[in-house]
């Protein structure tokens, strides 16, 4: 896993096409702004593992 630090305003560019910039830190809580093509899927974890149980019940029925 790549560690990387940043300040709020600073921005991450993976590729050319996505970029990550801290919005804001309030304690705990990070705010991300996530720039990405419309054809890449961007979701929490915890949304992404809830698609993909959906999908394997989904094959599964």
């Amino acid at each position: 896993m790549l560690i990387l630090t940043r300040r709020v305003g600073e921005i991450i560019r993976i590729n050319d096409d996505i970029s990550v910039q801290v919005l804001s830190v309030s304690g705990q809580q990070v705010k991300l702004g996530v720039v990405a093509p419309e054809t890449v899927a961007v979701h929490r974890e915890e949304i992404y593992q809830r698609i993909q149980a959906e999908r394997v019940t989904d094959s599964a029925a």
